[in-house]
């Protein structure tokens, strides 16, 4: 029977590369993200590919479309907690306390959400994965960071509570702890959409990481043997040594 493998935030970036890997690796794919449009042409890109994947438009922080989400679901093997994401770079004595509440529901919650409603699939399988997409920002803080830091050092906890209270059960917990990552719409949405700023993140850098980078790494640890428990990866470009300690080219001049 075909493993099925549950990816949040699959519309775009880390997840929709996650998708594409885990569909060539013979996983029947199912693509979550708010907006329908984006995973549906995802899905359709895939089964087009002779790959099984399907689409589910859903919000991982509303909990009752969570949970109809899961009672349509016969079976989950792996699950990819990968939605998330920034909202501003203010410091702490400037923050906007709804921004740190939305980046809370979504990379926190939604984490939560996902994770229990899909549990009893995960554990009545046998040999259930769940991944959790953390950063660096959740173990190293850094100064305009601060919402940001403590939600995935949140998604970081909760990835770890659950790896000791599942300790015994046939259900793994890993943890891909991404750095600086170049996607198209991470920066832009820290950003507020000014796609100069979110450019200048990684203005100069050689090489920072990609989507299929970090997929590729996901794809490995969800695919090692189930004895073999990835508790924490972390990925960084070389160019990155630190989140404050990064190699910057300078431009040439014309």
């Amino acid at each position: 029977m075909t493993a099925t493998a549950v990816v949040t935030g699959a519309s775009s970036g880390i997840g929709a590369a996650t998708a594409r890997g885990l569909a060539a690796r013979g996983y029947d794919v199912v693509l979550v993200a708010r907006r329908a449009d984006r995973v549906e042409r995802l899905a359709a890109e895939l089964v087009g590919a002779g790959h099984r994947a399907r689409a589910r438009a859903l919000d991982v922080t509303d909990r009752a479309a969570v949970d109809a989400f899961a009672a349509e679901l016969d079976s989950c093997d792996v699950l990819v907690n990968n939605a998330g994401g920034a909202v501003g770079t203010e410091t702490v004595a400037e923050a906007d306390p709804a921004d740190w509440r939305a980046m809370y529901e979504v990379n926190v919650l939604g984490v939560l959400h996902l994770t229990q409603a899909l549990l009893p699939l995960l554990v009545a399988g046998g040999a259930g994965t769940v991944l959790v997409v953390g950063s660096v920002a959740g173990h190293v803080v850094y100064e305009g960071g601060g919402g940001y830091a403590a939600a995935k050092h949140g998604a970081h906890a909760l990835a770890a509570t659950l790896r000791l209270e599942l300790c015994g059960q046939p259900v793994r917990v890993l943890e891909i702890a991404p750095g600086m990552v170049k996607t198209d719409e991470f920066s832009l949405n820290r950003m507020r959409g000014d796609a100069d700023a979110a450019e200048a993140v990684y203005a100069g850098v050689p090489d920072p990481l990609t989507a299929e980078d970090v997929a590729d790494a996901v794809v490995w640890a969800v695919t090692r043997p189930q004895h073999v428990n990835i508790d924490l990866m972390v990925l960084r470009p070389r160019a990155q040594a630190a989140q404050h300690k990064v190699h910057r080219v300078a431009p040439e001049q014309g």
